[in-house]
């Protein structure tokens, strides 16, 4: 039995989406989904509050509710549903360890501000060691493609293995994207590094059509322009340093809020 998939739901309606989805991609994969709640308990010291029984019933119906409603949905789908007692991030990081993906649901694109990704999105996106989906309230089905963003420096195949695999399962198309080439000469050994990185995937896929795209425009804005009409947005995420403020980097920070489609972000390294 393979590792599950794990979506980390709260009482905020972009948790029902982001199951969904990971529903749908559990089914696609043959896996189990498993939703987990994180609930942060009191301080043994502190004094018990009148409603917190209260509390604690509330939290638990949310996941059952929200597990019939994925069961009635998703026929065949295997699906089990935990409160766990921890702060959010370290419980959604520790179950991320032993999980194919961890799916997270991020608000929609017309909210206020424009703040879509929360502290616990970002924290979790920078330090989460295996693939991470961010998925918006308000994204809709679109196509089986997948766009990736390629990265010619650096650690790659990770990134590579999750978008090639991914397209072959949907059977869509896959579009390569390296952003920032410049002028002729560089565009033309960015063009050669971008064929060989994507040659042994190629070979090991063939049944998958592959689209090369470069530009010349900033990374984060290059790869936002090829992605509308794909399904899912794949991009490789370097190691990063702990740090009091998450750094995601402009390219993943730039898709969560404005990607047309659910974005996955891969640790490389």
């Amino acid at each position: 039995m393979g590792a599950p998939i794990v979506v980390g739901v709260d009482g905020f309606a972009e948790s029902p989406p982001a199951a969904h989805w990971a529903a749908r991609e559990a089914l696609l994969r043959d896996l189990r989904l498993r939703l987990i709640h994180a609930w942060n308990p009191p301080s043994p010291e502190a004094p018990t509050l009148p409603h917190e029984d209260d509390l604690n019933y509330w939290a638990q119906r949310l996941l059952t509710d929200l597990v019939g409603e994925l069961r009635d949905t998703h026929p065949g789908l295997r699906v089990s549903a935990e409160l766990v007692p921890r702060e959010t991030v370290p419980a959604l990081l520790d179950a991320a360890r032993d999980a194919e993906m961890l799916v997270l649901g991020s608000r929609g694109r017309g909210t206020p501000g424009g703040f879509l990704l929360g502290s616990t999105g970002r924290h979790v996106l920078a330090h989460g060691e295996r693939p991470m989906v961010m998925v918006h309230a308000d994204d809709r089905p679109l196509t089986a493609d997948v766009t990736v963003g390629v990265c010619l420096r650096g650690a790659r195949e990770e990134t590579l293995r999750f978008a090639f695999d991914a397209a072959a399962r949907r059977g869509g198309a896959l579009r390569a994207v390296h952003a920032g080439a410049g002028g002729p000469e560089s565009e033309e050994a960015a063009a050669d590094a971008l064929d060989a990185a994507l040659r042994p995937w190629r070979e090991k896929y063939p049944g998958v059509p592959v689209a090369e795209a470069l530009t010349s425009e900033r990374p984060a804005l290059g790869v936002m322009h090829t992605a509308p009409g794909s399904g899912l947005l794949v991009l490789g995420r370097a190691e990063t340093e702990p740090a009091p403020v998450p750094h995601l980097g402009p390219v993943i920070q730039a898709a969560v809020h404005h990607a047309p489609c659910p974005v996955v972000v891969v640790p490389c390294g």
